[in-house]
């Protein structure tokens, strides 16, 4: 026998706080006034793959890359790149070589109009605007060297994006050329970012160069249509009430 038994109120208050605390203790239950601990969030939605439209149609086949990958395309008629440095390599001459060794091209990677060839055999000549931009230097293939990275300025807002890049034997290899309307030439870690009209009214087209070590060039590898931001409209400015007219003579 207890020799102190607990009065009937205190016993039922003890199995009272016991019960409670057994369920505030019980992972399952919450809302036992700790504000800090996780809170269930109701049924979960079943997660849903892709689904595979029309899978007994036949698949398009893609034939295997070749081994060798691209030719290289050396750049001829210039002087020997030292130390795979293309820092000291003209990019007018450069560009002025190429222009010898397609001469009359107007469509293709080398395709080159008249005016603009004509202005560019007279860079440095004439005192003139010269096509040919201010080049960048950036890696794009990884190897720890700078790649030459050259604009030229064409009509109606098209532009000739090209990148070379320097071999151990000194020779100088163009990875990348291509002609755009471009509205912006970016440069995002090792890719060469384009932006041009997509040929839907509010929308332009980004294309991401990357350098394919298979292939040894530069190739397309991303490609994102997306919306021309809207610049927002300044407020206009308060306009004045106009000045009461003076009445005539006789007039209420």
């Amino acid at each position: 026998m207890d020799p102190y038994p607990s009065p009937p109120d205190f016993r039922r208050r003890a199995a009272a706080g016991a019960v409670l605390l057994a369920l505030c203790l019980s992972p399952a239950l919450t809302g036992c006034g700790d504000s800090g601990g996780l809170a269930g969030a109701g049924a979960t939605p079943t997660a849903s793959g892709p689904v595979h439209l029309w899978p007994d149609r036949p698949a398009a086949t893609v034939p295997p890359p070749d081994p060798g990958g691209a030719p290289p395309e050396y750049v001829s008629g210039i002087a020997p790149v030292r130390d795979q440095d293309v820092h000291g390599v003209d990019p007018v001459a450069l560009v002025k070589a190429e222009l010898r060794a397609h001469r009359g091209a107007v469509v293709g990677a080398d395709g080159m109009p008249a005016e603009t060839a004509a202005a560019i055999e007279a860079c440095g000549g004439d005192g003139g605007t010269c096509p040919v931009m201010a080049p960048y230097y950036r890696d794009l293939t990884g190897n720890g060297l700078d790649e030459l990275i050259v604009g030229i300025e064409l009509p109606d807002r098209m532009m000739s994006v090209r990148a070379y890049t320097a071999d151990p034997d000194g020779r100088l290899n163009r990875i990348m050329a291509t002609t755009e309307t471009v509205i912006s030439v970016e440069l995002a870690g090792r890719d060469v970012v384009l932006r041009v009209p997509s040929g839907n009214n509010g929308y332009e087209l980004i294309t991401a160069w990357s350098w394919d070590e298979r292939q040894r060039t530069m190739l397309p590898t991303r490609e994102q249509i997306v919306r021309v931001p809207v610049a927002p409209r300044s407020p206009s400015a308060p306009t004045a009430p106009p000045s009461a007219a003076p009445s005539a003579p006789g007039a209420p």
